[in-house]
């Protein structure tokens, strides 16, 4: 039984992510090593689930969900520590990958790695290029997807080894020391195959319906309601117009995160800057089927 590492994450339904998160969690870290809240205790969820932890809650809508969620996760995230070395917290879309140059797999990595630290893979969106890629997406996502573009927004702070508070969305704790690995990624899955996006928004707009709150007084992200959606073939044809890079080098990406790293105000958070970055890149193939 290993206790290098175990991953955590919150879930409503969301089959299609929750079996790439079973898949890839469950296969790297063994299923008695994952936890998944079930907002809302679904019947799909907990069948997908077989063999990991499972914690039935609620599913009311609410509000304050962002609020409330990131109040569990951070407990759960404090009390594991107690048992493992490190515990990858983020959203059932988001996972964290290591480059296949290093030979080694996750929890081969983090068992290399140093405690009492937060690790920041860079953020990538996989991204369906509508124009080139027909193949739908089966088993594995990388293969049928190649294509990612730069997102800082998703370079979390999401692998914990050390007491610290993770804010709301996981974009920051008050760790006040940046460790930005070369080799991690934390790939966001959200718009990896058009039609699952449609499907997923059509459900996530239903549930912030539910609440009766405006976007201004709600704490749940700006991408879950309606008004904020935009049109979904826009949205995925627009990912031709990012620049392509060559290569696969995001040295310069670290970097600047380094370089930018500051106190969030007097919040108690640590931030880096994350602009808007329109540059797309196409994965090596050592990505296929990683995910």
């Amino acid at each position: 039984m290993q206790t290098v590492a175990a991953a955590v994450t919150m879930v409503r339904d969301d089959a299609f992510f929750l079996k790439a998160w079973l898949r890839h969690y469950g296969e790297a870290l063994g299923r008695e090593n994952c936890y998944i809240v079930n907002h809302g205790r679904g019947a799909e969820v907990s069948e997908l689930a077989q063999g990991c932890n499972l914690i039935g809650i609620p599913g009311d809508a609410h509000k304050n969900f962002d609020m409330k969620r990131w109040r569990l996760l951070n407990n759960l995230v404090h009390g594991l520590r107690s048992y493992y070395d490190h515990v990858i917290v983020g959203d059932v879309d988001e996972l964290v990958v290591v480059d296949p140059q290093t030979g080694q797999g996750l929890l081969d990595y983090l068992r290399d790695q140093p405690i009492r630290r937060v690790l920041t893979p860079v953020g990538l969106e996989v991204i369906h290029r509508i124009d080139k890629e027909d193949a739908p997406v089966t088993d594995h996502i990388l293969g049928p997807r190649r294509h990612v573009r730069l997102a800082p927004h998703y370079s979390k702070p999401c692998i914990v080894s050390t007491g610290t508070k993770i804010a709301r969305g996981g974009h920051f704790t008050q760790a006040s020391k940046l460790f930005a690995p070369d080799p991690l990624y934390l790939l966001h899955l959200k718009f990896c195959d058009f039609g699952n996006y449609v499907t997923t928004m059509n459900a996530r707009n239903a549930v912030t319906a539910q609440t009766g709150a405006s976007v201004q007084d709600a704490s749940i992200g700006r991408h879950w309601f309606a008004e904020a959606r935009g049109e979904d073939r826009a949205v995925f044809e627009a990912f031709a117009d990012l620049s392509m890079e060559k290569g696969f080098d995001l040295g310069w990406v670290r970097k600047r995160m380094h370089r930018t790293w500051k106190e969030r105000g007097e919040t108690g958070y640590w931030q880096f800057d994350r602009p808007d970055i329109a540059r797309q890149y196409v994965l090596p193939e050592r990505f296929n089927g990683l995910i």
